[in-house]
Protein backbone atom coordinates (compact mmCIF):
# COMPACT_ATOMS: atom_id res chain seq x y z
CA UNK A 1 0.00 0.00 0.00
CA UNK A 2 1.36 3.49 -0.93
CA UNK A 3 1.16 6.17 1.83
CA UNK A 4 0.71 9.70 0.52
CA UNK A 5 0.11 13.03 2.42
CA UNK A 6 -3.12 13.31 -0.60
CA UNK A 7 -4.57 10.03 0.30
CA UNK A 8 -4.87 11.32 4.55
CA UNK A 9 -5.72 13.98 3.24
CA UNK A 10 -8.75 12.96 1.49
CA UNK A 11 -9.47 9.85 3.97
CA UNK A 12 -10.04 13.42 6.61
CA UNK A 13 -12.20 15.43 4.22
CA UNK A 14 -14.44 12.62 3.86
CA UNK A 15 -14.41 11.39 7.69
CA UNK A 16 -15.45 15.09 8.71
CA UNK A 17 -18.99 14.61 6.38
CA UNK A 18 -20.41 13.29 9.09
CA UNK A 19 -21.71 16.14 11.27
CA UNK A 20 -20.61 14.21 14.61
CA UNK A 21 -17.24 14.03 13.62
CA UNK A 22 -16.49 16.72 12.63
CA UNK A 23 -17.75 18.39 16.62
CA UNK A 24 -15.21 15.70 17.68
CA UNK A 25 -12.78 16.85 15.74
CA UNK A 26 -13.84 20.80 17.13
CA UNK A 27 -13.69 19.49 20.47
CA UNK A 28 -10.35 17.44 20.36
CA UNK A 29 -8.27 20.39 18.85
CA UNK A 30 -9.83 22.63 22.09
CA UNK A 31 -8.46 20.14 24.30
CA UNK A 32 -4.55 19.75 23.08
CA UNK A 33 -4.66 23.74 22.37
CA UNK A 34 -5.44 24.17 25.70
CA UNK A 35 -3.33 20.94 27.32
CA UNK A 36 -0.05 21.46 28.95
CA UNK A 37 0.42 18.23 27.33
CA UNK A 38 1.69 18.65 23.76
CA UNK A 39 3.32 16.30 21.00
CA UNK A 40 6.42 19.10 20.76
CA UNK A 41 6.75 21.23 23.68
CA UNK A 42 6.70 25.04 23.11
CA UNK A 43 10.37 25.54 24.28
CA UNK A 44 11.49 23.68 21.66
CA UNK A 45 12.11 26.50 19.14
CA UNK A 46 10.22 25.95 15.77
CA UNK A 47 8.45 23.17 15.88
CA UNK A 48 7.13 23.96 19.16
CA UNK A 49 5.15 25.88 17.88
CA UNK A 50 4.32 24.45 14.31
CA UNK A 51 1.90 21.66 15.85
CA UNK A 52 -0.04 24.42 17.20
CA UNK A 53 -0.64 26.97 14.55
CA UNK A 54 -1.30 23.82 11.97
CA UNK A 55 -3.67 22.51 14.88
CA UNK A 56 -5.12 26.07 14.93
CA UNK A 57 -5.69 26.44 11.63
CA UNK A 58 -7.79 22.90 11.75
CA UNK A 59 -9.89 24.44 14.27
CA UNK A 60 -10.71 27.61 12.45
CA UNK A 61 -11.20 26.01 8.97
CA UNK A 62 -13.46 23.28 10.49
CA UNK A 63 -15.43 25.69 12.99
CA UNK A 64 -15.85 28.58 9.98
CA UNK A 65 -17.07 25.86 7.48
CA UNK A 66 -19.69 25.20 10.07
CA UNK A 67 -20.71 28.61 10.49
CA UNK A 68 -21.07 29.29 6.63
CA UNK A 69 -23.05 26.31 5.84
CA UNK A 70 -25.67 27.35 9.12
CA UNK A 71 -25.62 30.73 7.11
CA UNK A 72 -26.44 29.06 4.00
CA UNK A 73 -28.97 27.01 5.94
CA UNK A 74 -30.27 29.66 7.40
CA UNK A 75 -30.66 31.83 4.05
CA UNK A 76 -32.26 28.98 2.43
CA UNK A 77 -28.98 28.51 -0.14
CA UNK A 78 -28.74 25.20 0.62
CA UNK A 79 -26.51 23.51 -2.55
CA UNK A 80 -29.31 20.98 -4.67
CA UNK A 81 -28.79 19.09 -7.81
CA UNK A 82 -30.02 20.74 -10.64
CA UNK A 83 -32.63 18.62 -12.49
CA UNK A 84 -34.02 19.12 -15.97
CA UNK A 85 -37.11 18.05 -17.53
CA UNK A 86 -36.87 16.18 -21.27
CA UNK A 87 -39.52 16.38 -23.85
CA UNK A 88 -40.85 13.30 -22.33
CA UNK A 89 -41.52 14.86 -18.57
CA UNK A 90 -39.17 12.77 -17.39
CA UNK A 91 -36.61 14.44 -14.70
CA UNK A 92 -33.27 13.76 -15.24
CA UNK A 93 -30.19 14.82 -13.08
CA UNK A 94 -27.60 16.75 -14.60
CA UNK A 95 -24.13 14.99 -13.18
CA UNK A 96 -21.07 13.87 -14.33
CA UNK A 97 -19.02 11.38 -12.50
CA UNK A 98 -15.47 11.45 -13.72
CA UNK A 99 -12.38 9.84 -12.87
CA UNK A 100 -9.67 12.27 -12.58
CA UNK A 101 -5.98 11.41 -13.36
CA UNK A 102 -2.57 13.22 -13.21
CA UNK A 103 -0.83 14.43 -16.77
CA UNK A 104 2.56 14.87 -16.67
Amino acid sequence: MKFSIQSVYTWYRSLLQNPKYRWWVILGTLVYILSPIDIAPDFIPIVGEIDDVLLLTLLVTEVSGLVIEGWKARKGNVETSTNYTSEDNTTTANTVDVDATPVK
